[in-house]
């Protein structure tokens, strides 16, 4: 997905309010300017990580509030899985319910509100246009052998996993396997998280190789690469992984809140809206 001007001002604007220091914002400005055609969001500010780290030392620290929301929503975890088995269709409830997890974005947020983020699970049933795509999800899932989960943020990966406890039960055929960030990056699951909150119970658990909020193929290990390219069925969470995947001539189902300007934009729809759609 390629930067808009609107993104990019947003993406200098970001910088802007962590620093007044003129040689650092030269630096950003820079980046931007010359960015390629195929650049992403993700892939530009993890470059302005790097500078920030030249300049600054490493950015904040995330591991507490990482933490704070894995332990929330494992803390929820029985009452959604009752939720989740007592409905009509286990499957499509999960799928909806790890959708909201997309809330706790420290990167794409300006603010999160752990009230506003429990308010999200008053509702739990796909939106209209969820269905024809679910119904090409299950279709997609009932002939595969392989299906990849592109995890996003910690405390969603705790709902991840009773989505795939979901996808396992209904479709034993599949083999599963979980993509996480290869470093720091925000409040981004790594192979740490997976295992803290149990995904790595229920899939095998895979590094993208580098501490960036999104999937960058060329910038992948081997394992990871062929983790993508030898998937029947790609689920990629939040909108760093849509940004970073779409247009690349992959059949991606993506799931996600939209939860800036960009995104509601082009899905005209409102803020924390759940979009559930099919890339072929």
């Amino acid at each position: 997905m390629r930067i808009s001007e609107s993104c990019a001002k947003c993406l200098y604007d970001r910088q802007l309010n962590k620093t007044d220091n003129e040689e650092y914002l030269a630096k950003i400005r820079e980046l931007l300017d010359n960015r390629g055609e195929d650049d992403t969001s993700p892939y530009m500010v993890y470059l302005f990580n790097k500078v920030h780290t030249r300049y600054f030392g490493k950015g904040a620290d995330y591991k507490d509030i990482k933490k704070s929301y894995n332990d929330l929503v494992l803390e929820m975890e029985d009452s959604l899985r009752k939720e989740i088995v007592d409905s009509d269709d286990p499957l499509a409830k999960a799928l909806v319910i790890a959708r909201i997890g997309n809330y706790i974005d420290f990167g794409a947020m300006n603010h999160v509100d752990k009230d506003e983020f429990l308010k999200l699970f008053a509702d739990t049933g796909f939106r209209k246009d969820d269905i024809p795509v679910y119904e090409s999800f299950l279709k997609e899932c009932s002939k595969g052998k392989k299906f990849l989960l592109v995890c996003d943020n910690c405390g969603e990966i705790v709902l991840d996993r009773l989505m795939i406890e979901q996808i396992k039960k209904r479709f034993p055929n599949l083999s599963v396997k979980a993509l996480v960030r290869g470093g720091e990056v925000l409040n981004d699951a790594t192979i740490e998280d997976a295992e803290y909150t149990g995904l790595s119970n229920v899939a095998e658990i895979i590094s993208n190789g580098e501490a960036v909020a999104g999937t960058i193929y060329d910038m992948m290990p081997q394992e990871a690469k062929c983790a993508l390219d030898e998937a029947d069925v790609i689920l990629a969470k939040g909108q760093g992984n849509y940004e970073s995947m779409s247009g690349r001539g992959r059949h991606v189902f993506y799931q996600f809140l939209c939860k800036c300007d960009l995104f509601t934009s082009r899905f005209n729809v409102e803020k924390l809206t759940g979009i559930f759609i099919e890339e072929k």
